[in-house]
């Protein structure tokens, strides 16, 4: 168990955390969420004890080991990537080596050999004989070859380097497990697989993540940092999120009887304690919610953007014609060849491939930022874009303050009009005067919004829409897609998003294009689609 009594973290005049008290108890996997900037990450670096706190202690019951997802992927570039694993039980890893000091001895004694059986005991009693089967299975879960099991870290990939630092964290069983977000660069195979692993984990997990479907996939419990305080919710995030909306409308329903809101929040507990036979995790929090006091749902504080996008005009038959559409990259490698497909009306269509820069290079290409190397595209007569790129530092290179910067946007060039947008995107008071080359990465994209909500588009275009924004814009952006009537193509790693917004799926190959029309999920599970998706990528 671990236990937060009384912290409390101040900056100067600024308090982070304010008398914090918190158990985390074995077998629960708690979500950490938070607004950008609210201290999610120093919230685990406390737990951690890599910072110091004001007021307060953590503590963890003796003889419990700890393990982190370490932040710092240079750390062990010297290092040979099993070992880098099995560094992981450091207490394992001092027993493999004093064990190999003492059988090394030239002249090993008597007291040597009694030595050597205590280690030997003791290495035992860890599962020393499994360790490192153990950790080459783990790499090969998360996607590294065995080829590279004996490669130097810094022989590796960035994105390979987070997936070692990954195992390195999982392995030997930790009884407490602090993961700060684990999913970022692992593709859908392999968090699919981190989500097996964390819905079977035993012990505790405290996980920061943007991710929805992964904290559906593996909460019992949702760990809420607002306002300086820390308050510990049963369930995963879309229980909190539906529980704590529907009580702060009941709150703002001064008309309604408090029994018939207790009826009403009785019922949506009972519904989704149903619905959790679906996760892996269903059977604990299912408990949970059963167990659950009706008054502790509380309505959330938070604020979400207003994101609504309005068409000026609705499209017409032709929408866009890609034919025999080939890119290779500037080192010559192949990006996709003989891309074809036809746009209708009401597609929403999620891109996706294994290699993310064949999906940048096709949407600058259609949106004439870059020139393919064959075939051609058309956009029909009535189609106007709008276009999120994935890249979006071009636009901010000014010292234009917000108003300024959305101004040369808009054909309406009224500052009250322009304010208005802003704060939708909640941009408010003196935030509007913030010059753009201060603006932090998810600032950026919510004024990128911003521009796309004033441009009235028909056909909308998203690269990586959810990078850099908290859970509460990315909710609203969600939901936004959900309601968009009209014709939108985008990339997403965020799992919910894509799942709930697209009604077909291309994927870009190197050899030609997979083209379904079918949810994210079904594109996923299906057998033919899965061998298909070999032979292009073959």
């Amino acid at each position: 168990m671990l236990t937060v009594s009384n912290i409390s973290l101040r900056y100067g005049k600024r308090t982070l955390f304010e008398e914090v008290n918190l158990k985390f108890s074995s077998g629960n996997c708690y979500g950490v969420i938070g607004a950008n900037g609210a201290g999610k990450s120093t919230f685990l670096k406390i737990l951690a004890g890599e910072i110091e706190t004001t007021t307060g202690n953590v503590s963890m019951t003796p003889g419990e080991r700890m393990s982190v997802l370490k932040q710092n992927h240079f750390e062990f570039d010297e290092t040979p990537v099993l070992q880098t694993v099995l560094l992981g039980n450091s207490k394992l890893w001092e027993v493999m080596q004093a064990k190999d000091a003492v059988y090394a001895k030239p002249d090993f004694s008597e007291e040597d050999g009694l030595k050597a059986a205590e280690l030997e005991v003791l290495f035992a009693e860890m599962d020393g004989w499994n360790a490192e089967s153990d950790a080459a299975n783990m790499l090969s879960g998360l996607g590294i070859h065995e080829s590279s099991h004996h490669k130097l870290v810094k022989e590796l990939s960035g994105k390979e380097k987070v997936r070692v630092l990954l195992a390195q964290a999982l392995f030997g069983n930790p009884d407490i497990l602090l993961l700060d977000e684990p999913t970022n660069d692992l593709d859908v195979d392999t968090i699919n697989w981190l989500e097996n692993f964390l819905a079977d984990f035993q012990n505790t997990v405290i996980v920061v993540s943007h991710d929805r479907h992964f904290l559906d996939a593996v909460c019992t419990h949702i760990v809420d940092i607002d306002f300086s305080k820390i308050q510990l919710y049963t369930g995963n995030y879309t229980f909190w999120y539906e529980s704590s909306q529907l009580a702060l409308r009941q709150r703002s329903d001064q008309n309604k009887k408090m029994e018939d809101k207790r009826k009403e929040l009785q019922e949506f507990v009972e519904r989704f304690s149903a619905n959790a036979s679906k996760s892996r995790q269903a059977t604990s929090r299912k408990k949970l919610l059963d167990k659950l006091v009706i008054d502790q749902i509380q309505p959330s504080t938070r604020k979400y953007p207003g994101i609504i996008f309005r068409p000026e005009r609705d499209c017409g038959d032709q929408i866009l014609r890609v034919e025999n559409l080939s890119k290779t990259s500037p080192e010559g490698a192949l990006l996709f060849k003989n891309i074809e497909f036809t746009l209708t009306k009401e597609d929403k269509v999620a891109i996706l491939s294994k290699d993310h820069l064949a999906i940048t290079t096709f949407f600058e290409i259609i949106n004439g930022r870059e020139t393919a190397d064959n075939g051609e595209y058309n956009w029909g007569s009535t189609i106007t874009t709008a276009y999120l790129p994935n890249n979006n530092s071009e636009y901010f290179n000014s010292d234009d303050n917000l108003i300024d910067w959305l101004r040369q946007y808009s054909k309406d060039k009224d500052e009250t009009y322009v304010r208005g947008f802003l704060g939708k995107m909640l941009f408010s008071g003196e935030e509007v005067m913030k010059k753009c080359t201060v603006l932090s990465g998810g600032e950026k994209v919510r004024c990128m919004i911003s521009r796309m909500m004033l441009q009235n588009a028909n056909c909308l275009m998203l690269d990586e829409p959810t990078n850099h924004l908290d859970l509460e814009s990315i909710t609203a952006f969600n939901n936004a897609m959900k309601d968009w009537k009209h014709v939108a193509m985008f990339t997403s790693h965020d799992h919910t998003f894509t799942e709930t917004v697209a009604n077909r799926i291309i994927e870009i190959t190197p050899k030609g294009v997979i083209d379904k029309r079918m949810s994210y999920d079904e594109y996923l599970e299906n057998e033919e689609v899965k061998a298909l998706r070999e032979k292009m990528y073959a």
